[in-house]
């Protein structure tokens, strides 16, 4: 009889935590993030909010990045769709919005998002309505291993225009040096050559006209010339052998094994090319240099001008409220200060660079500060319909299946169909 009622009290306790388990609200968090570095963080700070907010788990799932950017519309239609999703903002986050598939969550973080730096909270606002919270910036340079630019007598530091870059090119094939390592399969590496010699021969004016449809729109001379450079560049094979067949994480990979001089890539390669190296060491801060896009003669963007990304968080349509506080607890000072300290990203929220401490952030925080145009990646700032022919067409001038102009025409084709 004792012994019964010892199995009645267990069941009971079994039942109560059960009940107690499946009271639980889950937010669910989908992110692309490689570097485990990073991710080690961000689950720590996660299970912090737990430990301060009892009956609220947070779930952390990971796509790949291209996989994710394939998959998300599906995703999104889905039930059991996640609540937390990456955003590059642009022109997808305009179709989501449209598509009626995200919270607006401007009631909840009013107050908060005085902390976030006006540009990046505006880049997750539309028609006065918050959408996401931004989670840090990014530019697009030329990152360089410096004992292969020095091997072929090569300054970075000398590097300035499109000229001088065709030129380093050239002497890096005669020392025997892969001058560039491109994930070409990915093709939106590819895209940022297009895009930044556009921003550098056109500027903010040519971007804005081209989305009036003035000047012949992206079929336009500023966007015609963008390819013609590209197909300079292309035309001396300054790439690895098989570039179009390299997805980005095995580029990044083959750069931070140090099998090549050059990367044309987002800031956070800096540290995402240690992950992906082959010994999961990659090159030493002492071996990496940088150098910004260079500059093209007669060209009416300015030198300060950059291309890169505002990147953040997006909630589902009818996630828990628990969903956008975990999001504001993430993207907080004390967080993003620590996320800075580390070097993985220039933050967001105001007065959380004071935990930039490597030189090679500080640089590129005083890049993104100094400019007076920050371009958003093309193929997310004009939208996924429009943004993947810009993708393909740049990959099909690198591969030599289209001309330049004939790219232009293509991608204002795309855009007149789309708008």
């Amino acid at each position: 009889m004792r012994l019964l009622r010892k199995l009645g009290l267990a069941a009971a306790a079994c039942l109560l935590l059960a009940d107690a388990a499946a009271s639980d609200t889950i937010v669910k968090w989908l992110h692309i993030e490689a570097n485990p570095a990073q991710v080690k963080i961000w689950e720590e700070v996660a299970r912090a909010y737990e430990a301060s907010h009892p009956g609220v788990k947070v779930e952390m799932q990971f796509l790949e990045n291209e996989a994710y950017k394939a998959k998300l519309p599906t995703i999104l239609q889905s039930k059991d769709r996640p609540n937390i999703i990456y955003s590059w903002a642009g022109g997808v986050l305009k179709t989501q919005i449209e598509a009626g598939v995200l919270d607006d969550i401007t009631e909840q973080v009013k107050g908060y998002s005085d902390s976030l730096t006006p540009a990046a909270l505006a880049a997750f606002t539309a028609n006065g309505r918050v959408y996401g919270l931004p989670t840090a910036l990014s530019q697009v340079g030329f990152l360089c291993n410096k004992e292969l630019m020095a091997k072929a007598k090569v300054d970075p530091a000398g590097i300035k225009s499109w000229d001088d870059l065709l030129a380093a090119v050239k002497t890096l094939k005669a020392a025997g040096v892969t001058p560039i390592v491109v994930g070409g399969a990915d093709k939106w590496p590819l895209h940022f050559y297009w895009t930044h010699l556009a921003v550098r021969i056109g500027g903010k004016p040519a971007f804005d006209a081209a989305l009036r449809g003035e000047d012949s729109g992206f079929a336009g001379e500023t966007f015609q010339k963008s390819g013609e450079l590209f197909k300079q560049l292309v035309d001396l094979q300054p790439f690895q052998n098989g570039f179009l067949g390299f997805k980005n994480p095995q580029a990044v990979g083959y750069f931070g094994d140090g099998k090549a001089a050059m990367t044309l890539a987002i800031s956070t390669v800096y540290h995402l090319q240690r992950a992906l190296a082959a010994d999961k060491v990659g090159l030493s801060e002492d071996k990496i240099c940088w150098f910004d896009f260079p500059v093209v003669a007669g060209g009416k963007g300015a030198p300060t001008d950059t291309l890169g990304g505002i990147t953040g968080w997006l909630v589902t349509k009818g996630s828990p409220k628990e969903a956008v506080d975990f999001l504001k607890y993430f993207v907080s000072k004390d967080v993003q200060t620590r996320l800075a300290a580390g070097n993985f990203i220039i933050p967001v929220v105001q007065g959380a660079d004071a935990g930039l401490n490597n030189a090679f952030m500080k640089l590129i925080a005083a890049n993104l500060a100094k400019s007076n145009y920050h371009q958003n990646f093309y193929d997310q700032s004009l939208g996924p319909s429009v943004g993947r022919v810009v993708n393909d067409v740049t990959a099909e001038i690198a591969g030599g299946s289209m001309s330049p102009q004939n790219a232009a025409k293509a991608i204002e084709a795309a855009w007149k169909q789309g708008n």
